[in-house]
Parts: structure tokens; sequence; C-alpha cells
């Protein structure tokens, strides 16, 4: 009876984070403290989940990535890398992001080269963005350190007994995936539409919000009269007024004082503006606001901003900077922008204030696209040695040297000593909520695994795939863990999925390795939606993609990348050596 509420329990734990709603650490520690107060796992074992060897790896390299992002190790040569045609451009920059992502951190990799991708004129923009993260994923499966994932799959398996994953055990089936998996983005890249104002310049269509102040003479006159209708570069959407809003807007409207008036368009035609009295954009003169630094930015998924508006957080006070518009992937925004309700993945235009790089809070709330950098890179003799000195901890660790926990944190120690690191940096960019989220899913696997909820999941896949034996339950669990983690986190559902398969594999009778392998495979193959994975966030507003794109791109290298590790993985791995 325990394990059939526990089960349901879990599946009201998956319902709710597909609404998405409530964030998931939330989730996960509620969850994982409900289950501690019933009894089902104590008060030591619990704690024991966020004293995981593999949660402290895991931490120490999201520390030492603050450092290894501001080393510019791809801009050196990133406008060559798009060089050529498109196809050729496509598969070398898919095979160098896999390469770097293969040891930095996947967010770090894309954010770098998402504003070159975005202003350069070689190609569309919107043809290279969505490969760019499918292969910061792709580089991920190569090596241990290559994503969070990988790490959390680790630490289950040494919880549970298992040989500790190595440095370059997941390199045998990762490179050949990786590779069929470029070469099928290169082909599929085509089908990705060219969006408008996808030239590489800076025409990017924005929702711009001008207010009508009082004493303007065009109060009392109508659109067409005040001829805001054939606007150079501006088209005029809506009108909001007094709380309600106008929309599509009538040429016969007459306009009211305080009204606001909503355009789409060319950021850079927003100077036309100027030539209406009493119209003022964001409080200020348009070619004022246009002489200010306009950076665009992308929210990050360790951004305070998320799901509240820029009203409720004093966006100018707080950043020193106004939001001249908000975009969503092609998804036209209605209403005030101050009133919007922000998401992960939003792309922000702002007009900076002097102060604005002085804010220390701009790197853990956005990725830049376009103006100047949010914080300042290495120099070179700084680059030389930070890769350096990373580069000899996964060695140390590769050849079995030095422990990798010791020698992460040898090297972390040294970039605080250098003062390439700070301590406030660290509080600033500590990552709780991920660490909140690991070691309550490493709690809630416990209990699933305890209750007997796993090994009734593990007969359910047995029955329904016996007759097609080990391989059957095989591919049983490949499924499951591919939609999980399509519809939650990569890093919960290679917690949820990791108990069920290890029971499997027991039931079987058959070696854990290649299920423990298939989970850390499984759960980063998400290509079909762009809003389980923080890089396809980071590239769905500058590329103004459509959730379709990502299923018309997604599907084919879905399908390639999971043949590829069906077949390599019990062959590199046999269930029964």
């Amino acid at each position: 009876m325990t394990a059939t509420w526990v089960l349901l329990s879990l599946a009201l734990l998956v319902a709710l984070l597909v609404h998405g709603r409530l964030s998931p650490a939330l989730l996960f520690c509620g969850w994982a403290g409900g289950y501690h107060l019933l009894g089902l796992i104590s008060e030591r074992e619990l704690l024991e989940s966020y004293a995981n060897p593999g949660l402290a790896v895991l931490l120490l390299l999201l520390l030492i990535s603050l450092v290894l992002e501001r080393a510019p190790l791809i801009e050196h040569f990133s406008d060559t890398l798009l060089k050529g045609g498109e196809r050729l451009a496509t598969f070398r920059m898919c095979l160098i992001t896999a390469a770097c992502s293969a040891f930095l951190n996947n967010t770090a990799v894309v954010s770098t080269l998402l504003g070159t991708i975005t202003r350069q004129r070689h190609h569309p923009a919107s043809r290279l963005l969505l490969p760019l993260s499918y292969a910061a994923v792709l580089g991920g499966i190569t090596t241990l350190v290559g994503t969070s994932t990988n790490l959390v799959v680790n630490s289950f398996a040494e919880r549970a007994g298992l040989p500790s994953i190595s440095m370059f055990q997941m390199t045998t089936v990762g490179v050949p995936v990786a590779l069929a998996c470029i070469v099928c983005l290169t082909l599929v890249a085509r089908w990705l539409p060219v969006r408008t104002g996808d030239d590489g310049g800076p025409r990017q269509a924005y929702f711009l919000e001008a207010r009508l102040t009082a004493g303007s003479p065009l109060i009392g006159r109508s659109i067409e009269a005040n001829k805001l209708r054939n606007l150079d570069g501006l088209f005029l959407v809506e009108i909001v007024r007094s709380g309600r809003l106008i929309s599509p807007v009538s040429p016969e409207e007459i306009l009211h004082a305080d009204d606001v008036l909503i355009f789409t368009g060319e950021v850079e035609k927003m100077q036309v503006i100027d030539r209406f009295p009493g119209l003022q954009v964001f409080g200020t003169r348009a070619d004022d606001l246009l002489r200010s630094n306009l950076v665009e930015v992308v929210i990050s998924s360790d951004s305070e901003l998320a799901n509240r508006t820029l009203r409720e957080v004093d966006f100018r006070t707080m950043f020193d900077a106004g939001v001249v518009g908000i975009r969503r992937g092609d998804k036209r925004l209605t209403g005030q922008l101050g009133r919007i309700p922000l998401r992960v993945g939003d792309a922000l235009l702002l007009a900076a204030g002097a102060d604005f790089a002085q804010h220390r809070n701009l790197a853990r709330n956005f990725h830049r696209v376009g103006g100047a950098p949010l914080h300042p890179k290495l120099t070179n003799p700084q680059t030389r040695w930070v890769v350096g000195g990373f580069a000899s901890v996964i060695i140390a660790a590769a050849t079995n040297v030095l422990p990798l926990f010791a020698g992460l944190l040898l090297l972390l120690g040294a970039f605080l000593a250098s003062g390439l690191l700070s301590m406030a940096e660290i509080r600033r960019r500590f990552p709780f909520e991920l660490i909140l989220v690991i070691g309550a899913a490493l709690a809630i696997a416990r209990v699933l695994e305890s209750s007997g909820g796993a090994a009734i999941i593990s007969d359910v896949v047995a029955h329904v795939f016996g007759d097609l034996g080990v391989w059957g339950a095989f591919i049983g669990i490949y499924l499951m863990t591919v939609v999980l983690t399509e519809v939650v986190t990569n890093n919960a559902a290679a917690a949820l999925a990791f108990p069920i398969a290890l029971s499997t594999a027991h039931a079987f009778g058959a070696d854990p390795t290649p299920f423990v392998m298939l989970v850390a495979y499984g759960a980063s193959a998400g290509f079909l939606i762009p809003f389980g994975y923080q890089t396809h966030l980071m590239v769905y507003s500058p590329g103004r993609y459509r959730v379709m794109d990502f299923v018309r791109t997604g599907t084919p290298v879905a399908l390639v990348y999971g043949t590829v590790v069906l077949l390599l993985v019990p062959r590199v791995f046999p269930f029964f050596p």
C-alpha cells in the first residue's frame, strides 16, 4: 500500500512540474520533507542526500565555471567559424560547440556565441541558434563533467553501491551519438525558417511603449488625423487606456491623455516618434533613449525576474536601465510592458544608464545578445592559466592521479587566492535552487526504491516488454526517461528514472551498468520542447522560434540520438558480461 501511495504522489509531482506554476525547488523540497514527516525516509538519509559526493563535485564545477565562462575561448575565431556555406558553417559551429560543452558549462558556451551569431551577417541567425543549443546538449553527453545530469546519475550509482562513472567512460558512446546528430542537424537546419529581421543586423521586432502626456496637441484627434498610421519602420498595434486594451486600433480612434501606444517594428527607427509632441518612450524622448547604450539580453534560468513584472521589481532602480521592448519567441505580447509577467528566455531590449555595467547582479539575471559584455573577460595570460589549470585537474582525475573533488577544490582555492573569483561573486551566483532540487531528488529516489514503488514500475515494464526480454525493457526505460526529460527537468528525469532502471536490471539479472548509462543519455535527450532545457530557452526569443520549430527540427535529431544510443550502449556495456 505504501508503494502505491508513493507512486500516486510522484504522479502528482510530475503533473505539477509540467504545469510549471510552482518552482521545481519548492516542489522537490516539499515532497522530500513530506516523505520525511511520514517516516518514509529518516533524517540521516535525508541529510546524506545533500552531502552526496557527486553533488559536492557538481557544486565545485559550477563555481569554477564562473571563471571559465569569462575566458574568451571561442570569441577569437567565432567570426571565422561562421564563414563559408551555410551547411559547412552549421557543421563547424556545432562541432566546436559540442567540443567546448564536453568540459564547460553548456549555458556559458551558448551565451558566448549567442550575441555573435545573432549579429553576424553570413547566414540567417534562426538557422544557427537552434543547432547551437542542440550541439551544447550533445557535447554534454561525452564526458562525466559535460552536464550536471551525468554527475547526478553518478551520484545515484555511487549511493547504490555501483562503480563510479569515470571521466571518459561516457565518451565511447557519447562521441558517435554527438557526431551522428551533428550530421543530422547540418541537414535538417535548412528546415528552420528565416524569420523577418534575421539578417544579422540590429533589426529585431520589439513592442515599444509610448505614453501620451497631458497637453499634447495629439489629444482629441484621431489616429488618421495625427498621421500615426504609416510610420517609417514602426506600426501602431494597440492602445492601453485606463487599464483597457484597444486592439486592433481603428484609424478613427480618438487619442486621450495618458494613452499608452504600443508600437512594433525596428528599434533603430524609434526616433520617428519624436515628430509627435507629447509622445514619450519610457518617460523620455526617443532620441535621448537611442543615445543610451542599447543592450539586448535574455532572462536567465537563475534570474529573480522570472514570473514577476517590471513594476514589481522596480526594474529601472534595480539595473539602472529602462526596458524598451520585450520579445517572447515570435509571440506578440499584449498590454503594458510594466505589467507583463516575465519568463525565463524572454528577450529584453534595454536602454542602459551610466551605472548599468556596475550592477553586480547582471550575470545572474541575464545572458547578453547585443551590446557591451555584462562582465569583463579574462586577459590572454589569465585565460591560459585558468584553462590550463582546469585541463590539469581533468587529466589528473582521468589518470587517477588526483580525485576530481580534490582537484576542483584546489583550483577553486587558487581562483580565490588570485582574485579571479571573489566570495561576493560566489554568494551572488551560488546555485541554491539547483542544489535544493538535486538533494531533494536524491531523497525522493531513495523513497521510490525503498518503498517498492520502483519495483512495481519495473514489473510493469517487464510485463509490457516481456516478450522482447531485456532488450524490450531496455527500450522501455529509455522511452520513459526521454518522456520525463521533455516534460520535467533533465535532473528530475534522471532522479525518477534511475531507481526504476536499477530495479529493472535486477529483475532480468542483467548488469546494471548499461541501464545506468541509458538513464544518463536518456535524461539529456530533450530536443522537442523548448521549455525543458535552459539553452533552448536562451535561443528561443533571439531566434524568434515557435514550438513547432523545435518539434520539426528536433524529431529527426531525437530519432538519430535514440537509435545510436540504443544500438551502442549494450555493445559497449553488455547486459551479461
